[in-house]
């Protein structure tokens, strides 16, 4: 295992007006982004709040496919949505929360707790989600894929009385 730390770094600079325009050296194609419309900003622009999101569910799915790689775990599909609330405070703006929802659809009913056990340990390693301060509420599913003659069946946490919120600040366990 590499014991270098990593460093990741992109430039962000106002282009005109209300928009802006992000770069990283290792990616050919910038980002044009803008602040939300209801704080003056644009609309059809990314946002930094879109960006933050984006990170929280890609680096969720990165962590996920790693780790099931890594466990020879199949499975047909994973969907991973993230939703954030935002709070005005009096010093300022703050996400309140972070919602990530994955939804994972498995080849075969019998992997259903593996799956589940996989899910909340991909929580647990995500880097993004690990370094934000806002409390995390992790929402997990597990599908089985549909078969020929048979219907999707979907179990998640929420519906079987086994929600679980993970903050992403939590201690470490040894």
């Amino acid at each position: 295992m590499e014991k270098e730390p990593h460093q990741f770094r992109i430039t962000a600079s106002w282009t005109s007006g209300r928009t802006g325009i992000a770069k990283c050296d290792t990616v050919p194609n910038a980002v044009r982004f803008a602040a939300p419309a209801h704080f003056g900003g644009l609309d059809g622009r990314w946002t930094p709040e879109d960006l933050l999101l984006t990170a929280v569910a890609s680096c969720y799915t990165s962590t996920f496919r790693a780790l099931a790689d890594y466990s020879r775990f199949e499975y047909a599909d994973l969907e991973v949505e993230a939703t954030g609330t935002v709070h005005k405070l009096n010093s300022g703006y703050t996400f309140g929360e972070i919602v990530t929802h994955p939804v994972l659809t498995i080849v075969r009913a019998e992997d259903h707790e593996r799956a589940l056990r996989l899910l909340d340990k991909a929580q647990g390693l995500c880097l993004v989600a690990r370094a934000l301060s806002a409390k995390h509420i992790f929402l997990p599913s597990v599908e089985v894929a549909v078969q020929k003659g048979k219907n999707k069946t979907s179990q998640s946490r929420e519906n079987t009385g086994e929600n679980r919120e993970q903050e992403n600040n939590r201690e470490a366990a040894g």
